[in-house]
């Protein structure tokens, strides 16, 4: 894609001051098939996007022209692309984006919805699902050969959302969260913790490690636990690095919070992380996500491994 997206695809819209035309909210939602791409622009509906599914690249122009036009107002729009759209390719998807991107009357951003291989290959056999590009061959044929097609895009998003461990609601509230308009009142914070074993959350704005507390996985009684039980939740805050840590994070994102939304963001997604995911890392998102509630702050929690065995 030729041009430079926005740096804050997240920017709340600003309403038109004296002198200047219209400005349009552009979002265009693609990515894999199956990793949620209707559920995101409903989420976006919801929060005052006008979401349309699949309108084919070469009008989107069209689309926009009376929108951009004097007196027309300002607008949010969210367009689901894919390559079920008889002109759509990475060539194409770049040749329409490229002159958006130029334009200072429209705000573009792209989000890449991804999921992990197995997911995929499990959401279409539950719903008994033909793969769009493996008709007549097994379903992981037809997801990697999109995950092939697709890649050129992936890297060129400005916003990856990874939908493999992410509930309905979750996605909801992520990408609701992330585009919210500018009547939304603050800044949201999302504060997540997560297991190193399964990897970075790539829905991650910051991100915290806290392997070297006490861990009460080797201790026999707490083990089968997780961090919200108030055993494990003492076991941790006993060790004398807990608190200090925690006090100087809460110190640091009180510092930081006002800055990041004086820069236009408006949610943020703030992990910390464990080897296996349920004690420590969940006993110091609850912590914080006290901390930051109690300050005042808009702030959900979620856990994202703490119940794998």
């Amino acid at each position: 894609m030729t041009g430079k997206m926005p740096d804050r695809p997240d920017e709340p819209a600003k309403s038109a001051p004296p002198g200047r035309g219209p400005r349009v909210r552009l979002l265009l939602i693609t990515g894999l098939s199956g990793a949620g791409r209707t559920l995101c622009l409903k989420a976006l509906e919801d929060v005052g996007f006008e979401a349309i599914d699949n309108l084919p690249l070469s009008l989107i122009g069209r689309l926009l022209h009376p929108l951009t036009q004097p007196g027309g107002g300002d607008h949010a729009i969210a367009i689901a692309v894919d390559f079920r759209q008889r002109d759509f390719s990475v060539e194409a998807f770049e040749q329409a984006a490229a002159p958006l991107i130029a334009r200072a009357d429209i705000d573009l951003g792209v989000v890449f919805l991804d999921c992990d291989n197995e997911v995929l290959a499990r959401r279409f056999t539950e719903t008994r699902r033909r793969h769009p590009l493996g008709e007549d061959r097994p379903v992981m044929d037809g997801i990697m050969r999109e995950r092939q097609l697709l890649a050129p895009m992936k890297e060129r998003a400005d916003l990856l959302i990874d939908t493999s461990n992410l509930t309905v609601g979750e996605l909801r509230a992520l990408v609701g969260g992330h585009f919210r308009l500018a009547d939304a009142p603050g800044l949201a914070v999302s504060v997540l913790s997560f297991s190193y074993r399964q990897g970075l959350p790539r829905e991650a704005d910051l991100v915290f490690d806290v392997r070297f507390l006490t861990n009460p996985h080797y201790v026999d009684e707490l083990r089968p636990l997780t961090g919200r039980d108030p055993g494990v939740g003492a076991y941790i805050a006993a060790d004398p690095a807990c608190e200090p840590f925690l006090a100087s994070l809460d110190r640091m994102l009180q510092t930081l919070l006002p800055l990041y939304q004086r820069e236009g963001k408006s949610y943020l997604t703030v992990a910390i992380g464990c080897t296996g995911g349920r004690h420590r890392s969940v006993h110091a998102a609850e912590e914080l996500t006290r901390r930051l509630a109690a300050a005042g702050h808009e702030v959900t929690v979620r856990h994202r491994d703490a119940d794998r065995k």
